[in-house]
C-alpha cells in the first residue's frame, strides 16, 4: 500500500493551497506541522525539503517512476498534484494555458501583495519599535485593492478564474482573498469577486483543507519571540 503524502503544514493562506488541493484531489496525506512562529522552518530536516525556508512543501512516496519527490514551493506543489492526478488543470491546452495564467497572477501578484498588506497594515505597527509606516500601507492596500479589481473584472465573465471550471489557480488565490477584510479591502464595488468567495467556500473540500489544524492560526502581534522568528530573517 502506498504512504501518505507528507505535508509539512502551517494554517496560512500558502499551507491552505496544498491542504485544499490534497482533500480536493482525495489523496491520502499526512501532516506535520512547521511552526513558524517557533522557527520550525530554519530546521535543517526540513530545509533538506523546502530550502526556500518556506511551507508547505510535500513529500510525495509515489513520485515519478514510483520513486519518492518531495515539492517545495505551493505553486509548484498545485501543478505536480494537478497533474499528478489529470484534474483541476483543464481539459485542453487553451484551459491550461488560463490555468497558468492565473496561477502566476497570484504567485507573483496576489500573494505577494496580500502578503506586505498584512504585514505593514497589522503586523509592522505593532513590532518593537512599533513601524506604522503611512506610505507602506497605503502602498500595499492599494495594490491589493487593484488587483481585487483584476479578479473582479474576470469573474464577471466567468465562474472561475481559468473559464467555467474549478481548477488550482481558484485554489491558489482563495486563501488570500479569504482574508479580503484584514488588508482593509472592501467588496462592495467587486459583486463578482463576492459570489466566487461564497462559491468556493461553499465547496467541502475546500472547507476541510481550511479547517486543517486551524486551531494552530494566531494573531503573532502580541509574540515578539515569533516576529523575530518572522520578520528578522
Amino acid at each position: 500500500m502506498t504512504k501518505p503524502i507528507d505535508l509539512y503544514f502551517w494554517p496560512t493562506p500558502n499551507g491552505w493551497k496544498a491542504s485544499i488541493a490534497l482533500e480536493e484531489l482525495a489523496l491520502p496525506y499526512e501532516v506535520h506541522l512547521v511552526n513558524i512562529g517557533a522557527g520550525d522552518q530554519f530546521k535543517p530536516e526540513f530545509l533538506a525539503i523546502s530550502p526556500n525556508n518556506r511551507m508547505p512543501a510535500i513529500v510525495d512516496h509515489d513520485g515519478p517512476d514510483g520513486e519518492p519527490v518531495s515539492v517545495f514551493e505551493s505553486g509548484a506543489i498545485l501543478q505536480y498534484l494537478a497533474r499528478k492526478t489529470g484534474k483541476l488543470y483543464g481539459s485542453n491546452e487553451r484551459e491550461r494555458i488560463a490555468v497558468e495564467e492565473w496561477l502566476m497572477w497570484q504567485m507573483g501578484g496576489l500573494g505577494p501583495m496580500a502578503g506586505q498588506a498584512h504585514h505593514f497594515l497589522k503586523y509592522a505597527p505593532s513590532m518593537d519599535p512599533p513601524n506604522d509606516l503611512p506610505y507602506a500601507k497605503d502602498r500595499y492596500r492599494n495594490e491589493t485593492a487593484r488587483l481585487y479589481g483584476v479578479m473582479d473584472r474576470r469573474l464577471a465573465q466567468h465562474a472561475y478564474l481559468a473559464g467555467d471550471f474549478f481548477s488550482i489557480a481558484d485554489i491558489a488565490c482563495w486563501g488570500w482573498a479569504s482574508l479580503w477584510e484584514g488588508q482593509q479591502q472592501t467588496l462592495d464595488d467587486k459583486p463578482h469577486l463576492a459570489r466566487w468567495l461564497e462559491l468556493m467556500w461553499s465547496r467541502p473540500a475546500v472547507k476541510r483543507g481550511r479547517a486543517v489544524h486551524a486551531e494552530k492560526r494566531g494573531d503573532f502581534r502580541k509574540d515578539k519571540a515569533a516576529q523575530d522568528k518572522l520578520f528578522r530573517k
